[in-house]
Formats: C-alpha cells, structure tokens, sequence
C-alpha cells in the first residue's frame, strides 16, 4: 500500500481564496475547511465591545485538512506557502502528519485510490 499523508495547514482567512487557486494550479482539488481559532507569535490586541475594553488573544484562522499520496506533498506544501504567505507574522503554519487508512465511503476504495 501507498504512502499517505494528512496535511492540515492553518492560515488567514482572507488567504483562503489564493490558497485555493494556488492549489487548484497543481490539480489539488480535495480538501476540508474549517474556522478556527489560534494564537502564536502575534499575540493579543485590545478590542472595544459595547463600551468595554477586551483584550483578544486568539485569532481568526482557517483550517485547511489534504489527504494527499506521497507524490503530492511537496505540490501541495508550495502551493499552500503560495497562496498564503504574506510575509507577516501570522501567516500560518502547515503540519504533515502520516495517514494509516483512507476509506472513500461512496465505492469503499481503500489507502491511495480511496483518495483519489
């Protein structure tokens, strides 16, 4: 069996778009996209509610998770640093993690072909 990998990459919301593009460019064309929230090196920020100060120490995110064979991880790596790489702390972070099994649930194919 092929090896697989899971990669979840964190970035900018507004940087959702480019990344999409930048992945779409290199046929990458399956992925999950959740809001998240985080925090790192950015910090916090002061933020005016209802007449109250709030200090916000995490930040919008969005959550990208790629099942990828092997031979993609590198592709999808560039084109994610691409697409959202601005060159200010709070660009994201990308992690690759090892996939043991793949199931597409609509044929039951398994590990590389399960992701097609």
């Amino acid at each position: 069996m092929g090896i697989m990998k899971l990669i979840i990459a964190y970035i900018q919301p507004e940087r959702l778009n480019a990344v999409k593009q930048a992945l779409c460019t290199r046929e990458i064309y399956k992925m999950s996209v959740t809001n998240a929230l985080g925090c790192g090196q950015q910090g916090g920020y002061l933020h005016m509610y209802r007449g109250a100060v709030e200090e916000v120490t995490l930040h919008k995110k969005m959550r990208l998770a790629i099942g990828v064979n092997d031979e993609y991880v590198d592709k999808t790596i560039e084109a994610i640093v691409e697409g959202a790489r601005t060159g200010e702390i709070g660009d994201g972070k990308i992690f690759v993690l090892p996939m043991d099994e793949c199931v597409r649930i609509r044929t039951g194919e398994r590990g590389p072909a399960g992701i097609g």
